[in-house]
């Protein structure tokens, strides 16, 4: 099953995506490989292939630029 994965990697607090193939479960559960979920949380798993658009953190300035 071809799925859009929403994490946050376990070194920073940007919100990435990526899309991957995954197994699907007879329940229609998805099965994240273990490999893959290494220094990550993911936040959602979504059917296909997702266009996001906005994420949070997108808009903010660094420091230096808020004087």
């Amino acid at each position: 099953m071809k799925v859009t994965v929403i994490y946050y990697d376990n070194n920073s607090l940007e919100l990435h995506h990526k899309f991957i193939t995954a197994e699907c479960k007879s329940n229609g559960r998805v099965v994240i490989p273990d490999e893959y979920k290494v220094n990550k949380s993911i936040i959602a798993v979504c059917e296909g292939e997702v266009d996001v658009l906005n994420k949070v953190g997108d808009r903010i300035l660094p420091v230096s630029a808020c004087a």
